[in-house]
C-alpha cells in the first residue's frame, strides 16, 4: 500500500512538515515522486518511520537516529527488540515511581511509615535507569558489568543526605566549570578546582577512585556526542575544556 504525505502524516500522528523535514535531512525519503509532484511512501518507508518514531520516543536525537538507521549493520528486527527492552525499562521505572507515590500517600494518611531512604528510592532508580538507557552500553563496554553494577548498587544505597549532597555538588561543578571555561586555561586554579569537584562527584558512585579511569571518562565526554551535548548545553567547547582540565589534574 502507498501513501501520500498527507495520508502518512495522519496515519503516524505527525505533521506533513515533519515528514518534509525528514526528507530534507535524508532520514526518510519518499519511495517516489508522482507525476503531480507529490511525495509517495511505500511499505518500507512506513516501517522506517515507525523505527524513527520509536527512537524519538526514547529521546534519541535525529542526528543519532540517522547514523543508526543508515549504518550498514542496521537490523530492523534487532532494533525492535532493543526498543522493546528500553520501553520495558521505562515501564519498570514508572512502576517504581508510582509505588513510591502510593506509599507516600499511605504514609500521609497514617496507614504506614516510610524511612527517609524509601522516600527517595524511586528517584535514584530513575537516575540509574536513565543513565543505563543513555550511556549503559558504552560505559559497560569500557569499565565492565561488575564495576557498573557496583556503582548502581552504591547509588541505590545512598541516604537522603548523601543524595542531596551529590546533587548539590553537581550544581557546584557546573557553576565552577562555567567560570573556569571563561579563563580559557584548563590548568588554571579554578579549572583544577572544577576537575577536583568532578572527582568528588564521581566518588559518590565509584567504589574506589582511579586517576586513569577518571581520565578515560573525561575522554569519553569528547568522543561521545551525548556526553558532549550535556556539557556543551550552555557553552560549546565545555566538554573538551573539562577533558583537558581533568587530564592535567590526573597527570595524563
Amino acid at each position: 500500500m502507498e501513501y501520500t504525505i498527507q495520508k502518512l502524516a495522519r496515519l503516524a500522528g505527525v505533521s506533513t512538515r515533519t515528514l518534509r523535514y525528514y526528507d530534507e535531512i535524508d532520514i526518510l525519503k519518499p519511495a517516489r515522486i508522482n507525476s503531480s509532484g507529490y511525495r509517495i511512501y511505500g511499505q518500507a518507508e512506513v516501517d522506517l518511520l515507525q523505527q524513527i518514531l520509536f527512537y524519538r520516543e526514547l529521546g534519541i536525537s535525529l542526528e543519532q537516529i540517522k547514523a543508526i538507521i543508515t549504518s550498514p549493520s542496521f537490523n530492523s528486527v534487532l532494533a525492535l527488540k532493543q526498543h522493546r527492552e528500553q520501553l520495558l525499562d521505562r515501564r519498570r521505572q514508572l512502576d517504581v515511581l508510582i509505588g513510591n507515590v502510593d506509599k507516600t500517600i499511605a504514609m500521609h494518611e497514617g496507614r504506614i511509615s516510610m524511612t527517609d531512604k524509601e522516600k527517595f528510592e524511586g528517584f535514584k532508580q530513575q537516575l540509574i535507569d536513565d543513565n543505563e538507557q543513555k550511556y549503559g552500553r558504552e560505559i559497560r563496554e569500557k569499565y565492565g558489568n561488575e564495576k557498573v553494577d557496583q556503582s548502581n548498587l552504591k547509588l541505590r544505597g545512598m541516604t537522603e543526605e548523601q543524595y542531596e549532597k551529590m546533587t548539590q555538588l553537581e550544581e557546584e561543578l557546573k557553576r565552577t566549570l562555567a567560570e573556569a571555561y571563561r579563563t580559557g586555561d584548563p590548568a588554571s586554579e579554578i579549572a583544577q578546582r572544577a576537575a577536583d569537584l568532578h572527582k568528588q562527584w564521581l566518588c559518590y558512585t565509584w567504589n574506589e577512585y582511579n586517576a586513569e579511569a577518571h581520565a578515560g571518562l573525561a575522554q569519553m565526554y569528547v568522543d561521545d556526542e551525548r556526553f558532549t551535548a550535556y556539557y556543551d548545553a550552555e557553552q560549546s567547547g565545555t566538554a573538551q575544556f573539562l577533558r583537558d582540565a581533568i587530564l592535567i589534574y590526573t597527570g595524563n
